[in-house]
């Protein structure tokens, strides 16, 4: 018989969280720290979302998504995590830059860039700073039709060069573009410049194992493999879920889904009023990624000259299509030292590039393969250049597509950053349509990335305590404790 995932789960919760994913993690933990019973589903057959790894033969495990976040990251962890998670939490030594336009090597903090735009780049000292003061004071309420290009091009004019050296790596992590609002980009910007790029050092496997100890620790009831099918609503308001073909009823549900996902699939298009489904029909979705995981035999080693992060081109310029072409011209390196995992005498490499998810969900099932071996051949071609001899030293090698991450995650076209700016408004705005339905995830690129996830799900986490205490009357228990089924 198939194993019951939801075996002695209670018929009743005060908040079901849906998504494991790190604002649907933080939420669950947050909110169980405050004394609610709390239901956290996840569909896939481990919790992280996008924040995950995987295992293959001979020893090898790969970490998935980006590991470079500010150091806020640290702060975000201790608070609302524990201290053992934040001082895992280590810098990344060296960041990279290998393009026509120029190579260098950086701390990528605000010191070190300011050093390198006044010396390599021969701006004046004056410019560097009124940029860098002027990324730093933008908020949420600034002008939203001042774009990404015009603010570089304010302090920039004609400076290709410098447009590259501060936009590659905020695309990488982001999918930021020139055509986004300039606040998206200097709120992240600013968070990267404060004092670099961190990493948590023992891999993804051990950060979500410590997360997992610590809901656990605070009543979380965590479940995996349990595909959330619809969210019951009644009268404007969240009465339960369906999930696995059976039916919980809780008082106020985090999605920590895909927002069109939660918006038109689990909730359905009746819920809503007309202006604000047009709204939810106009959130742009972000790029999606590819990736090539490449792991090297035991003992055979990187020279740490090639950087943490390592931000390759052979593009003559910046430019977002070409970001984005199956023709890949730029690719992400993060190197992975024995030092990432202590205890592992192995490296590894995961080249990234943003991808658009129609160029490969629209190949047939033989060329669509075949564009992974192609992606494979070229990534191991490039990787050449800083890895003299890799194709030698690997014991594996493999690809994953938009389509890999659109199955893993269901987010919808394989989405790596979740949506563009407007996601924001629409994302905030559910509660509002529905009482007791909030959303948590990567929208707006400013809630996009690690640290912008774990603090988006402190703000909904809060944002639903308060909601559930000023609707008291219709508690379902005092506390995990004393809940009861029925």
């Amino acid at each position: 018989m198939p194993t019951d995932r939801l075996q002695n789960a209670r018929d009743r919760y005060d908040v079901i969280v849906i998504g494991a994913g790190l604002a649907g993690l933080t939420a669950a933990n947050t909110l169980a720290r405050a004394g609610h019973a709390v239901l956290l589903l996840e569909q896939h057959s481990k919790l992280g979302g996008l924040a995950t790894w995987f295992k293959r033969r001979g020893g090898h495990v790969f970490d998935v998504s980006l590991h470079g976040f500010p150091v806020g990251m640290i702060k975000s962890c201790r608070r609302y995590w524990n201290r053992e998670i934040a001082d895992s939490i280590v810098p990344l030594k060296q960041i990279r830059f290998d393009n026509p336009m120029f190579s260098l090597s950086t701390t990528f903090d605000r010191q070190d860039f300011t050093r390198l735009l006044i010396e390599r780049f021969r701006v004046p000292t004056e410019t560097v700073e009124e940029f860098f003061d002027a990324a730093r004071k933008m908020n949420f309420y600034d002008d939203q039709t001042t774009t990404t290009g015009d603010l570089f091009e304010r302090f920039f004019p004609g400076r290709q060069d410098i447009v590259r050296l501060l936009m590659e790596p905020i695309t990488y992590a982001n999918g930021s573009t020139l055509e986004d609002p300039a606040l998206t980009y200097g709120i992240v910007f600013s968070n990267f410049m404060s004092k670099g790029v961190y990493t948590f050092q023992g891999g993804t496997d051990r950060l979500i194992g410590l997360m997992a100890e610590e809901m656990a620790r605070n009543g979380v009831d965590a479940r995996t493999s349990c595909n959330v099918e619809r969210i019951h609503v009644a009268g404007r308001r969240v009465s339960g879920i369906q999930v696995n073909g059976r039916s919980i009823k809780t008082r106020a549900i985090v999605s920590n889904a895909n927002l069109k996902g939660t918006i038109f699939n689990l909730v359905g298009e009746g819920h809503w009023d007309r202006d604000f489904l047009e709204q939810a029909r106009a959130v742009r979705l972000n790029n999606s990624s590819t990736q090539v995981y490449m792991g090297l035999r035991e003992g055979e080693m990187i020279d740490e000259n090639c950087g943490d992060l390592l931000f390759s081109s052979t593009a003559p310029a910046f430019r977002t299509e070409l970001l984005l072409s199956r023709d890949v011209t730029s690719r992400t390196y993060s190197f992975y030292y024995p030092r990432t995992r202590p205890g592992q005498n192995r490296c590894f490499v995961v080249a990234s590039t943003n991808a658009n998810y129609r160029d490969w969900a629209e190949l047939s099932r033989d060329d669509y393969q075949d564009a992974k071996r192609a992606l494979i051949h070229t990534t191991l071609e490039a990787a050449e250049k800083y890895v003299p001899g890799i194709r030698e030293k690997l014991d594996w090698v493999e690809a994953a597509t938009p389509l890999t991450f659109e199955r893993y995650t269901k987010h919808l076209l394989g989405a790596s950053f979740g949506t563009k700016f407007e996601g924001l408004a629409v994302s905030r705005g559910l509660h509002e349509q529905i009482a007791g339905l909030y959303h948590a995830g990567s929208v707006g690129i400013i809630m996009s990335g690690w640290l912008g996830a774990v603090n988006y799900g402190v703000i909904v986490a809060n944002d639903v305590d308060a909601f559930l205490m000023n609707n008291a009357s219709q508690t379902t228990a005092d506390n995990p404790g004393k809940m009861e089924d029925g």
